[in-house]
């Protein structure tokens, strides 16, 4: 039957445990941080039905989902993944910028696996972690105690940090941001670190590490996480009909290859940076054509745009609704971005102040 060793087999074949987690990692079971039945993949794994199944999903290399729409069920709701046990080795490389003797701040403590390993190697009196939601603040704190470890746990809004316990060296977030607090800054020591996963609607695949100096923090952009939004800051979610409703729109056409925005992560980041609220999805046809319509949906769910791509065409017929034209928009990012000379995302950097935040090449 698997175990914690297997886990840290697994992560030491790959590369991705060092030799100052290893400890840590040995010692904090994850399955004290994981429900009886949760989400891997598209599949649910219970313990009830399949005890050897679950303990293997527990100590794989995975990450777990354990929650869905912040708790809260209705009928016909889409199921938007709001909690979950990250990936092991992602965990590992955000817990990288940590150094023995640091104070850290963890921002989003979900069921407390991370903030389990923190403690384990700094102690108790030197992580503060902090979950918006009661729930699952209530629940990490058992977790953590039938693990044997306390760090100093707050529920409340993570955005606000824990000004209480600062200065911190290490302040790491477990949710997505569009907008850095300065609170973060702020609170965070001279020379310190802020990581956390970053980005807009249209684009939120990237870790933003800052050095905190003279009252500010800057920054670069790196790595591929797919973390929950914080939930202050969230995107919209939805189907396809919460915003399209058999409505007609202006009709055009464009030279830009939907799929370029799609695949290009480049692209997408560079979009992303201007077009902040609203988000695209592909939708390949399913008749073997390999036809696919690219939608655009706004979070106010008052504008839509498609983008028709047929395989052998230069131009692509567009269509967009509402009183915005989000194609119009996506399209002159991406040809800025072009003019630019096409930048890759480490070519950015991200600065926040008192006044706010900046990203800028």
């Amino acid at each position: 039957m698997s175990s914690p060793d297997r886990l840290v087999e697994i992560l030491r074949n790959k590369g991705a445990l060092t030799p100052s987690w290893a400890p840590s990692v040995a010692a904090v079971d994850r399955a004290h941080f994981v429900p009886d039945t949760f989400e891997v993949g598209e599949r649910t794994v219970s313990r009830a039905a399949d005890e050897a199944e679950w303990r293997r999903m527990v100590y794989a290399d995975l990450p777990l989902v354990t929650q869905h729409n912040d708790g809260r069920t209705a009928d016909g709701q889409v199921p938007v993944p709001t909690c979950s046990t990250s990936m092991p080795s992602l965990m590992l490389d955000m817990a990288a910028v940590v150094q023995d003797g640091d104070a850290v701040l963890e921002i989003g403590t979900g069921t407390g696996y991370h903030a389990a390993w923190l403690a384990h190697r700094l102690g108790g009196d030197r992580t503060t972690t902090i979950e918006t939601d009661k729930a699952l603040h209530d629940l990490a704190r058992d977790n953590l105690a039938r693990a044997g470890l306390r760090p100093h746990t707050e529920c409340g809004d993570g955005l606000a940090g824990v000004p209480g316990r600062a200065p911190f060296d290490r302040t790491i977030a477990t949710c997505t941001v569009r907008d850095i607090p300065y609170a973060w800054v702020a609170q965070t020591a001279p020379g310190g670190t802020i990581l956390t996963p970053w980005g807009s609607s249209f684009h939120s695949f990237s870790f933003a590490t800052l050095t905190v100096r003279d009252g500010r923090a800057t920054g670069r952009f790196s790595g591929r996480p797919a973390f929950m939004w914080a939930r202050q800051q969230r995107r919209s979610y939805g189907r396809i009909r919460d915003w399209f409703h058999g409505e007609e729109g202006a009709r055009a056409t464009t030279a830009v290859d939907p799929r370029t925005l799609e695949d290009d992560l480049h692209a997408r980041f560079a979009v992303g940076l201007r077009v902040r609220d609203a988000w695209p999805l592909l939708c390949p046809a399913d008749d073997g054509s390999d036809e696919a319509t690219y939608w655009l949906f706004d979070d106010a769910r008052t504008s839509w745009a498609t983008v028709e791509y047929v395989p052998g065409r230069d131009t692509y017929e567009t269509e967009q609704h509402g009183p915005r034209r989000l194609w119009d928009e996506v399209e002159a990012a991406y040809r800025a971005w072009i003019a630019q000379g096409s930048p890759p995302r480490h070519h950015y950097r991200i600065t926040v102040t008192p006044e706010g935040q900046t990203v800028s090449l």
